[in-house]
């Protein structure tokens, strides 16, 4: 039997992967109300951590307790406690005793906030989400000086996350967040060095790579994660994107993931109305599932020669190995088969041909809440509450529990939004104590 490309080492400057198959960054929201990691955000990446990746890449980590990207996030803002060290440490422990190399993905929401957390965001510019029900606030533009503390925010949090045993760092710099929102000349209005071209859009993202490369060292991995494009007319565009990943090359950045879209144009979640990558040999209707941003990483690597990592619909072992082999992908993201099945990449890695589309099947209602509605507003709760349901999954499998595959849509919505409101509760009786 031929060994699949998927199975192979990634050599990288600072680590060894022992295999292609990353678990790709999912938002956990199982913090304890200190923002640490709690016990069952533990055995959740206990479970990944046997699961067979050969990366394991955490949810968002913002460093800003201020600019959450949910409640419940693990938090590293500022020097961190002996109490908070030893939570990081044991959630690394136990994601890595499989001998997974485990990535943190440090990050700002930006005016992505949740109402929730902060009614009124720092943003680069005052220009809200355009999204219904009022779940975002109004954001405020930033400062020089709101900037260059964030700079000094991420470095500060790479440098703790060496300390507590993460082999590597991602940088968040796609998904409407905050260094997407610098790049976006839509959520970009300004008008100092910070804005207008492109390599003022993108000065953030490079100041913060390279204070995060000062604070860490080169013998430490630094990757970003970066659009290809927001999807948005007037948006964040694939030519720019290629112009930054060149950049970023040029900065020494270790390994590049590709993704795409934002809160606005969830690319990244459901990627109806894309053209199909080529991904040959397959049925078609299977072509079109995989690969959502392969068509961008093939033309990037014709740029730059740093290690590129694609994300998003690949669940067949044929099509993995031809993304390595023909493509020239380095690491290949597995996100949402990882919230049933902790063990799908050693599934995999044993010979199996193929993971469930157990999303494919997350719908609210038959027909009425369906994707392609023409409410905005319906579609909007359709994809929240696949989202919900898989955040309970992952809950599920912290305590111990098997996932619940006849978990309604709309339980999952209203149990997740009592979650975040306990939290924030919890958070702010501990503040005013």
């Amino acid at each position: 039997m031929t060994t699949p490309a998927f199975a192979a080492p990634l050599q990288l400057p600072s680590e060894t992967l022992p295999n292609r198959l990353a678990k790709a960054a999912m938002t956990e929201g199982m913090a304890d109300l200190q923002g640490r990691p709690s016990d069952d955000l533990v055995r959740l990446y206990e479970a990944w951590g046997r699961g067979g990746a050969g990366l394991l890449i955490s949810g968002n980590v913002p460093v800003d307790a201020q600019h959450l990207e949910r409640p419940g996030n693990v938090i590293i803002a500022g020097p961190q406690d002996a109490a908070a060290k030893a939570a990081l440490r044991r959630l690394t422990q136990a994601a890595r005793a499989g001998g997974a190399g485990f990535w943190i993905q440090l990050s700002h929401a930006g005016r992505q906030t949740p109402a929730l957390v902060n009614p009124t965001p720092k943003a680069p510019s005052a220009v809200a989400l355009a999204l219904p029900g009022k779940l975002y606030g109004a954001p405020v533009p930033m400062s020089g000086d709101d900037i260059r503390a964030v700079i000094r925010s991420f470095a500060e949090a790479a440098a703790v996350s060496r300390e507590v045993g993460f082999t590597g760092v991602q940088i968040h710099g796609a998904h409407g967040y905050l260094i997407s929102q610098f790049l976006s000349p839509l959520a970009n209005k300004r008008e100092d060095e910070w804005g207008g071209a492109l390599e003022n859009r993108a000065r953030l993202l490079l100041e913060i790579v390279r204070a995060t490369r000062a604070a860490v060292g080169a013998d430490f991995t630094l990757a970003v994660k970066l659009n290809s494009a927001d999807f948005q007319r007037g948006g964040f565009a694939p030519g720019e994107s290629m112009q930054v990943a060149q950049w970023l090359e040029a900065e020494g950045v270790d390994l590049l993931e590709v993704s795409g879209g934002n809160y606005e144009q969830p690319r990244m979640m459901k990627m109806e109305g894309l053209e199909a990558a080529d991904v040959s040999g397959l049925p078609a209707s299977t072509a079109a599932r995989e690969a959502y941003f392969l068509d961008f990483a093939v033309e990037l690597r014709k740029h730059v020669k740093t290690p590129l990592m694609v994300t998003g619909g690949m669940r067949t072992a044929q099509a993995m190995n031809e993304v390595i082999e023909r493509d020239g992908v380095s690491l290949i993201g597995i996100g949402r088969p990882m919230v049933v099945d902790p063990d799908a990449p050693r599934r995999l890695l044993e010979g199996a041909p193929s993971l469930d589309r157990h999303e494919e099947r997350l719908r609210l209602g038959p027909g009425f809440f369906s994707q392609r509605s023409p409410s905005k507003t319906l579609r909007a709760l359709n994809g929240f509450g696949a989202l919900y349901w898989q955040y309970q999954q992952l809950r599920r499998i912290g305590r111990g529990q098997a996932p619940d595959m006849k978990l309604g849509l709309l339980k999952a919505l209203m149990d997740e939004r009592r979650a975040q409101t306990a939290w924030m509760a919890g958070r702010a009786r501990g503040a005013a104590s």
